[in-house]
């Protein structure tokens, strides 16, 4: 098969793209408006196509349910909710009440927030009993994306699948078309995680006082040398003290410079990066004479009650890819920063200087008085805060009456899902429930933009012949094997994909190929669709790829090999049973 030179331009572009989504060299917004830019400017899309991706009713519906997901977590409804949780005291009972709320909440709002705010409830209700936190937050995150293929409007990937297969082959779903199959597979991951996975999670971090409850998980530290310290004058590895065995010297600060010359002496005035748990980490400071340096425009005020409080950056915070220093955090927060805990610890540069990721936790020295501004801050989660803002109960309930009626009229067919999200956005901040910047604020614009670049790359696909040549290769391959063949090939290549990029990009490469496969094969595409979908949307393996387990792996002290262990079995389980039960739900012959 001879290949045309749009095809070569878009496998390229293609190639280019994955390569930045796996190695994440580039934020994923970047990459897409980069993908859209280049398939643009060579001359693989018209201009309309290129932007079609801004008009896409998924884009539009996405950017509504995360104005409608906003107004309920700006107006207490879905800390009500997880309010519920926190005063069980009984461990099986905690956790079924748990992922029945996490299910029922995120089967129709955005699971980061969902997981946002259910997160320090959890980690509070679990410190508060002596339980391990580790046990709680795998299945927190999982079942939250399990709840979202119930319904059409229960992720952003179900809305890109649908607006995709709308507009390429006439072919769509309602909004609760997924429910029925979406439901069994809540059960299945609901019967794992309280048996197999149950035994799989690690039993870690459980808090045996209250002093070490309140930190979770290894931090790096920078702490300054003085003059008297001990360490002055010692080579590195035999700078930290006898006894302390879990703390580790990752490097020596000279004026800001990582010094690799291991051999060369501490001196007075240089830094040290510690890595351990918290209470080593000051065990440590303390039997070397070494201190924190005091921020500047930070006060020393002595009759001032302070804390430490544990905060996430959370996806979307306007921290994101900017440093301590030029965010001006000390000045703006009036808090010391102490340490950091994040899923990559290769720092080796002075903390203020490093640039903040989703999920990296501050161990913050803060005054008791701005507490309460760190938590209204929308770029951070408070993990460690047990006492929770109030619920406006009007607001709260006026929040969900609208919810709740747009996704009713579009259940009832009254108006598309889009036109009663977008009625219900104006209803919230003509009600005052929102004001326009809050409801701008509460759009995740980096996965608006990642949705509206990527779009056009699925209609290079089809429009080069990319997914023709895709479908020709498994139908030569699976064929003789019929459909249930491909159908788990299409599966268990989404699920791949989105272990190791986006979901909403392994969604847009997936779908045109299992479109044209189907139209190949003369069988309806939806099987194959809702394949692409709940693969998609369900990235239990990895901790670095779905917003949700990346939060709680920071959260939940967890390692790499902790979701490898629990999630791959339950990623193979939700394989087998998409097998077995997409057909008999969404017949290949209807």
């Amino acid at each position: 098969m001879t290949l045309s030179p749009e095809l070569w331009i878009t496998l390229a572009v293609m190639a280019v793209a994955i390569y930045l989504f796996i190695t994440e060299k580039l934020r994923v917004d970047v990459v897409a408006l980069l993908v859209l830019t280049a398939l643009l400017v060579l001359g693989v899309v018209t201009l309309p196509e290129a932007l079609s991706g801004f008009s896409n009713q998924a884009t539009v519906m996405v950017a509504a349910m995360f104005v409608l997901s906003g107004a309920l977590q700006r107006n207490g409804a879905l800390v009500a909710a997880g309010e519920l949780i926190s005063r069980i005291r009984n461990r099986w009972l905690f956790l079924l009440v748990m992922m029945a709320s996490v299910v029922s909440v995120a089967a129709f709002i955005n699971n980061t927030a969902t997981v946002a705010v259910f997160l320090p409830l959890v980690i509070a209700a679990t410190t508060a009993n002596r339980w391990a936190p580790s046990k709680y937050l795998i299945p927190l995150s999982y079942m939250s994306q399990t709840a979202g293929v119930c319904t059409l409007i229960g992720t952003s990937t179900n809305l890109l699948v649908d607006s995709m297969a709308r507009e390429s082959a006439g072919v769509g779903f309602t909004l609760f078309e997924f429910a029925p199959l979406g439901v069994i597979f809540v059960g299945i991951a609901s019967v794992y995680l309280l048996t197999l996975g149950w035994w799989l999670l690690p039993d870690r971090n459980a808090p045996g006082d209250a002093e070490e409850a309140q930190h979770v998980g290894r931090y790096v530290a920078e702490v300054v040398v003085p003059e008297e310290a001990d360490v002055v004058g010692k080579r590195p590895h035999l700078a930290l003290p006898d006894g302390i065995e879990d703390v580790e010297l990752i490097e020596v600060l000279h004026h800001g410079v990582a010094m690799h010359d291991r051999d060369r002496p501490i001196q007075a005035g240089d830094r040290l990066l510690l890595r351990g748990e918290w209470k080593d980490i000051e065990a440590a400071r303390k039997a070397m004479k070494l201190r924190f340096e005091r921020a500047p425009g930070v006060s020393a005020d002595s009759s001032e009650k302070r804390l430490l409080v544990e905060a996430m950056i959370s996806p979307g915070s306007h921290f994101i890819g900017h440093s301590l220093a030029a965010m001006r955090f000390a000045h703006t927060y009036r808090m010391r920063v102490r340490a950091v805990h994040r899923r990559r610890l290769a720092i080796r540069q002075p903390l203020e200087q490093m640039q903040l990721s989703v999920g990296d936790v501050l161990l913050l020295d803060a005054p008791q008085a701005t507490v309460g501004e760190l938590r209204a801050d929308r770029g951070m989660i408070v993990l460690d805060e047990r006492e929770q803002p109030k619920v406006d109960v009007k607001r709260a309930v006026a929040s969900v009456a609208i919810m709740a009626a747009a996704i009713g009229i579009a259940a009832i067919g009254w108006l598309p899902i889009v036109a009663s999200a977008l009625l219900g956005c104006v209803a919230l901040v003509a009600l005052r429930l929102l004001d326009p910047d809050e409801a701008y604020a509460a759009i995740d614009w980096r996965v608006i933009l990642l949705l509206a670049g990527i779009i056009p790359l699925g209609i290079a696909l089809q429009k080069s012949g990319g997914a023709a040549m895709a479908a020709d290769g498994i139908l030569h391959v699976l064929g003789p094997y019929g459909p249930v063949a491909t159908l788990a090939a299409i599966y268990l290549m989404t699920s791949a994909l989105t272990e190791v990029m986006s979901n909403n990009a392994s969604a847009v490469l997936v779908v045109p190929i299992a479109l044209a496969t189907a139209e190949s094969m003369g069988i309806d595409p939806k099987p194959l669709l809702i394949a692409v979908a709940f693969a998609a949307s369900t990235s239990f393996a990895t901790p670095i790829r779905y917003q949700t387990n990346t939060m709680v792996y920071s959260a939940g002290g967890y390692r790499f090999g902790d979701f490898v262990k629990v999630g791959m079995p339950l990623n193979i389980i939700f394989w087998i049973s998409a097998i077995l039960l997409i057909p008999r739900f969404f017949p290949f012959h209807p």
